[in-house]
């Protein structure tokens, strides 16, 4: 899988699952599982056979705001 950038994930309203589960290392097995039973760690919108992540909830979990290009730690 190939390594997902922040720039490319503010670029777009949403991803899709398996560019989610790069940005987060999880491989394509667990990521459709963990969506399958509602327990992916962000929002996920199901449009029939597609899963769509919004980014804004995903940057959040990566603990990237708008203001910082790309946050190494999660505020305390």
């Amino acid at each position: 899988m190939r390594p997902v950038t922040i720039s490319q994930l503010r670029k777009t309203a949403t991803v899709d699952l398996m560019t989610a589960a790069a940005a987060l290392g999880l491989g394509r097995t667990k990521a459709y599982e963990l969506a399958r039973r509602d327990e992916f760690p962000c929002r996920v919108i199901r449009i029939g056979d597609t899963y769509r992540i919004p980014t804004p909830g995903l940057l959040e979990l990566l603990g990237v705001t708008a203001e910082s290009p790309a946050a190494t730690t999660r505020p305390a």
